[in-house]
C-alpha cells in the first residue's frame, strides 16, 4: 500500500494543517474504534506530516547555509532579515509541533490515541481526521480553553 504525500494548492505551511495522504482508505464511524486499520492509518498520516516538517526544516537550513546576506542597500537587507525571521520562527513553531507528533505516535504504540486524557471518551474520527495530534474531546478543549480563559482574566 503505497501512500503518496499531497498538500493543497499554495499551502506550504504544515502548521495549518497536516498532510493529506493519497489512499483509498478513510477511517469509518462505521467500524470498531482505533481497530489497526485506523491505528496504521493515523500513525501513517502523523508520520508524513513529521517528515514534511523534517524535510522543510533542512531546506530552510540548506538555504540558510547558502544564501547569506549579501545585499548592499540596507532596507534589502533589513527586508531579508525580516524574511529570515520569520522563517526562523516558523521552524521553531514546527520543531514544537513535532514534539506533539511524537507524543501522538507514542500514544499509538502504547494504545492510547483517539481517546480524549481528560475524559477517557474517544475523539471524534472528523477531529482526528483535522487534526491527528488532538488529545481532547472538541468539547473537553472548550471546557480547558474557557477555564484558561478565566484563569487568565483574573
Amino acid at each position: 500500500m503505497a501512500t503518496a504525500l499531497t498538500t493543497s494548492e499554495g499551502d506550504r505551511d504544515p502548521l495549518s494543517k497536516p498532510p493529506v495522504l493519497d489512499t483509498d482508505y478513510r477511517p469509518s464511524p462505521d467500524e470498531e474504534f482505533m481497530n489497526e486499520r485506523q491505528l496504521a492509518y493515523f500513525k501513517a498520516k502523523l508520520n508524513a506530516w513529521k517528515e514534511n516538517i523534517l524535510r522543510e526544516s533542512r531546506d530552510t537550513l540548506n538555504q540558510l547555509q547558502n544564501d547569506s546576506l549579501r545585499e548592499p542597500d540596507v532596507t534589502d537587507r533589513a527586508s531579508s532579515e525580516t524574511d529570515w525571521s520569520i522563517e526562523l520562527r516558523t521552524r521553531d513553531r514546527q520543531r514544537k509541533l513535532i514534539s506533539k507528533i511524537d507524543a501522538a505516535l507514542r500514544r499509538i504504540a502504547e494504545g492510547e490515541y483517539g481517546y480524549c486524557e481528560v475524559t477517557g471518551e474517544p475523539i471524534s474520527l472528523a477531529r482526528l481526521e483535522a487534526r491527528p495530534i488532538a488529545t481532547m474531546t472538541v468539547e473537553a478543549q472548550e471546557r480547558h480553553e474557557r477555564q484558561e480563559k478565566i484563569s487568565r482574566d483574573e
